[in-house]
């Protein structure tokens, strides 16, 4: 049987890596075949081969995963084997470069061949790989495709909220496999710029500059050429001979002062720097990127949150990235835009994306229009060997590719013991939460790490605690000293474990609310419910103002953005809209 993907549907055609570009690319979203492959007789048959094409019976709209309606196969059913075809033409002015093929993400276990050459093999549901095809490619026509293998029932998987039974309950939705992030083509000279790694010291108004070369010689005459630019107008240029794959450089930034905050970044003042790279070789530019960022600080001094040197309450909103008609995938980049306007319109200074690590757009959107950002990696259920080993290698590609992000001020890579469901007793799950502690700490020493996020912590640079209390009183008391708040038990589960105990840490409720209000034509649940919309909103301030109140919190998630499939307590519906006027919500949410 062969379906059509209808031409109405989305094609997403932006950008997809916005803080590392190149003018020159080309997108492969859109139509390609597609097969699923049951019975895994796909490989040995040889479907990678450019003849095989009858052995691809579907079309899917890519990068929406078959489970969901805009991929135009809608099927949310088990098929862990699945398989992707379609051919493309290299453009005539891209002869001499070296051709590089990117995939945004593949869930979960993917295999690339281009003219039934395997190219790239990638192990990882939420991060990016690339392969130089080059080598692969013939004149006219060339074939790709990419076999991808999910593992829905594996609960030692980094899944996040992917359910591995058939239907979505409780906490748990749709599963995603295959392609869910953007595909596309870039040419790059043989020598080029492989990766930034930008810091910045706002005590120093310095910007430190990490860049690594792929293909490089030493042989070669190599220079690079940084401009930085501020709103268009050049703040600092620089320019060095090169003589390693990696170098490190440092540019002062005398542009401004920190009175009034000056050019920092922060929610409020979303100021962004352009950069640009250009290599230089023999005289001829061969390679040139434009990126941003943004020069802010997160700190922890004297047991207080601090951004740019100055205490900083976070208000935060939980918010877990799916959409009803792309699951994981948004419908658009607009899509992505309004969800960051919408939790700012309604108070909130930042996110913390829960269970999933964003398409680098949502962030981009994040750093431009100012709005906080808690990285959380996928987390699987259960403990394993290989979940350690699977896990451990995706956290730090995720560091890897959103370093660079000014958004972004804290790493989670744990959530309520997820994957480490013992960690209260078992002292291998104990050690591995201190080892991605550290390894975190290892990769990145300018943003808090928080070891397990909601209880059960040892070493922690943020004591947070989830709590969906719903009496006001209880939540006042409870928060009234710092003692009374990590001595409770939420959801009985003690703060600390192993050991550990508090040592000064900011305190912040990183879940909290939940209150269920249907406004849809959704069914479902939630922490508390809510009869109508006055109710709604007496509920809303009476877990709020306890935040604001308390003389030791710091900081807040709300639980959440928008409902999801079966769960109603969003402060959107599913489809994006406010169940109550944003304006109202905004001054519960800032404490007026």
């Amino acid at each position: 049987m062969t379906t059509e993907v209808s031409k109405a549907q989305t094609v997403r055609s932006e950008y997809p890596r916005p803080q590392f570009q190149r003018e020159e690319w080309l997108t492969l979203n859109g139509e390609w075949d597609f097969s699923f492959d049951d019975e895994a007789i796909g490989e040995d048959a040889g479907w990678y081969h450019a003849e095989a094409q009858a052995s691809f019976t579907r079309k899917i709209n890519v990068p929406f995963t078959f489970q969901s309606k805009l991929s135009g196969i809608d099927d949310p059913s088990f098929h862990d084997i699945v398989w992707y075809r379609r051919t493309f033409e290299i453009p005539q002015d891209w002869n001499g470069k070296r051709i590089v093929l990117h995939f945004g993400a593949v869930d979960y276990l993917a295999k690339v061949w281009v003219n039934g050459h395997l190219v790239a093999m990638h192990e990882g549901g939420h991060t990016p790989f690339q392969a130089d095809i080059t080598a692969s490619l013939v004149k006219g026509s060339n074939t790709l495709v990419l076999r991808a293998e999910d593992f829905s029932r594996d609960v030692t998987l980094p899944r996040g909220k992917q359910y591995w039974l058939e239907h979505s309950a409780s906490i748990f939705y749709t599963r995603t496999t295959g392609i869910w992030q953007s595909v596309w083509l870039e040419p790059v000279s043989p020598v080029h710029l492989g990766k930034t790694m930008m810091t910045p010291d706002i005590d120093r108004n310095e910007i430190r500059i990490r860049t690594f070369l792929k293909g490089y010689k030493a042989t070669e005459n190599l220079k690079l050429q940084i401009t930085v630019s501020y709103q268009g107008e050049c703040v600092a240029e620089d320019q060095y001979v090169i003589r390693s794959a990696e170098q490190l450089r440092t540019i002062g930034l005398s542009d401004f002062t920190d009175h009034g905050l000056g050019r920092l970044w922060s929610p409020e003042h979303p100021n962004l720097y352009t950069i640009e790279f250009r290599l230089v070789q023999d005289g001829e530019v061969v390679d040139q990127v434009t990126s941003y960022f943004g020069m802010r600080k997160v700190s922890i001094e004297n047991g207080k949150l601090c951004l740019n040197n100055r205490p900083y309450f976070q208000r935060l909103v939980l918010d877990q990235g799916y959409f009803p008609e792309g699951i994981l995938t948004a419908p658009s980049d607009e899509a992505l835009k309004r969800d960051v306007e919408l939790a700012k319109e309604m108070g909130f200074n930042g996110v913390r994306k829960h269970q999933k690590t964003e398409d680098p757009r949502f962030l981009y959107w994040c750093d431009k229009l100012g709005l906080l950002l808690w990285s959380e990696a996928a987390n699987a259920y259960e403990y394993s060997e290989s979940y350690v080993r699977r896990f451990t290698a995706e956290w730090q590609e995720i560091i890897e590719r959103d370093y660079n992000h000014p958004c972004i001020i804290t790493w989670v890579p744990l959530n309520e013991s997820w994957g480490v469901p013992n960690v209260q007793m078992d002292k291998r799950q104990q050690q591995h939460g201190l080892a991605m502690y550290h390894l975190t700490k290892s990769l990145d020493d300018s943003r808090p790490v928080v070891y397990n996020d909601g209880w059960e912590h040892m070493t922690t640079d943020l004591v947070t605690i989830h709590d969906y209390e719903s009496r006001q009183e209880v939540l006042e008391e409870r928060y009234a000293t710092a003692a009374s708040a990590v001595e409770a038990m939420p959801a009985n589960r003690r703060i600390f474990v192993g050991g550990a105990s508090y040592d000064g840490q900011p305190i912040l409720v990183s879940e909290f609310g939940g209150i269920a209000f249907k406004k849809s034509e959704w069914e479902g649940w939630g922490y508390s419910g809510a009869e109508n919309e006055e109710d709604y909103l007496i509920r809303l301030k009476a877990v709020v103002d306890p935040m604001f109140s308390s003389p030791v919190i710091q900081g807040y998630c709300y639980t959440q953005l928008t409902d999801v499939e079966q769960e109603i307590n969003g402060l959107l519906t599913y489809d994006r809209k406010p169940k109550a006027p944003l304006e109202t919500i905004r001054k519960i949410m800032t404490g007026q």
